[in-house]
C-alpha cells in the first residue's frame, strides 16, 4: 500500500488533546494542502481562518456547545482551530469547503498531527458573536461556516477503525 493510501485509511478523529502547539512550519504545510483542495470550476470559494488564541477558541467552543445544548468543550482542548468558510454565492460552496476540510485532516495526519471535524460552524457564525468575528476577519455575510477543523497532538492512543459495512461498494 502506498503512503498516501496508508494515511487515508489510518487517520482517525481525535477527541482529546495535549496542550502542545503545532509548529508554524507544520501548520503551514497543512494549510497549504487545504488551499490545494479540489474545488468546483476553479472558483476557490473557500477561506480558512486559523485561530490559536485560547480566549477566542474558548469563546467559539462555548458558542458551539450552547448550540448543541451541551456544556463540554466540543473542541476537546485542541490548541489550533481552523474554521473553513465558503462563499455561498458559488454553487459548489458546500462541496468546496468539505474538500478543504478533508485535505486539512489528511495532511495533518501525514505530518503526525491529529484532527477532528467539529460541526456547527454554520450555526456558530449566525450568532451575533460569530458575525462580529467574521467582520473582524473581513468576511461578509455571503460566507458560510462549513466546518471547524481542530488540530493538535492526541493525549491518548488512536482508536481502532470500525469494520467497514457490507455493501459500501456496489459494482455494476
Amino acid at each position: 500500500m502506498n503512503e498516501t493510501i496508508k494515511n487515508l485509511v489510518s487517520r482517525r478523529s481525535v477527541r482529546s488533546y495535549k496542550d502542545t502547539p503545532v509548529p508554524d512550519d507544520v501548520l503551514n504545510e497543512i494549510l497549504n494542502a487545504g488551499e490545494y483542495a479540489p474545488n468546483g470550476r476553479g472558483k476557490q470559494s473557500s477561506v480558512m481562518v486559523v485561530v490559536r488564541d485560547k480566549e477566542t477558541i474558548n469563546m467559539l467552543s462555548q458558542i458551539n456547545a450552547r448550540i448543541m445544548d451541551g456544556v463540554n468543550d466540543p473542541f476537546y482542548g485542541a490548541p489550533v482551530l481552523v474554521i473553513v468558510f465558503a462563499d455561498s454565492t458559488v454553487n459548489t460552496y458546500i462541496e468546496d469547503g468539505s474538500l478543504v476540510m478533508g485535505n486539512l485532516m489528511n495532511a495533518a495526519f501525514s505530518l503526525g498531527v491529529d484532527s477532528c471535524w467539529i460541526h456547527r460552524a454554520k450555526e456558530t457564525f449566525q450568532t451575533e458573536e460569530g458575525k462580529a468575528l467574521m467582520k473582524k476577519w473581513g468576511l461578509d455575510e455571503k460566507y458560510v461556516g462549513i466546518g471547524n477543523c481542530i488540530l493538535g497532538y492526541a493525549d491518548s492512543v488512536h482508536a481502532q477503525p470500525a469494520a467497514r459495512k457490507d455493501g459500501f461498494v456496489i459494482f455494476d
